[in-house]
């Protein structure tokens, strides 16, 4: 399991910026076509928002990769 830390002065990330952190996706484009065509899951629900704000303990899963967002 892939871990990200939010940046101390802020409350989120974004869906697609989580995807590119851990290497899941190459591109901003790549994420946003993965996450339009329903391949992410945020928290076992399938999320198609490359906007989607992500916080302390959501869990998001792609490609057999799974990511814990850490505050």
């Amino acid at each position: 399991m892939e871990k990200i830390k939010i940046r101390q002065n802020e409350e989120f990330i974004k869906l697609g910026q989580a995807l590119k952190a851990v290497g899941a996706v190459e591109s901003g484009v790549e994420a946003k076509e993965v996450i339009q065509d329903g391949l992410v899951s945020v928290n076992g629900e399938k999320d198609t928002r490359r906007g989607r704000k992500l916080y302390d303990g959501d869990l998001v899963e792609f490609g057999g990769i799974q990511i814990e967002i850490e505050k």
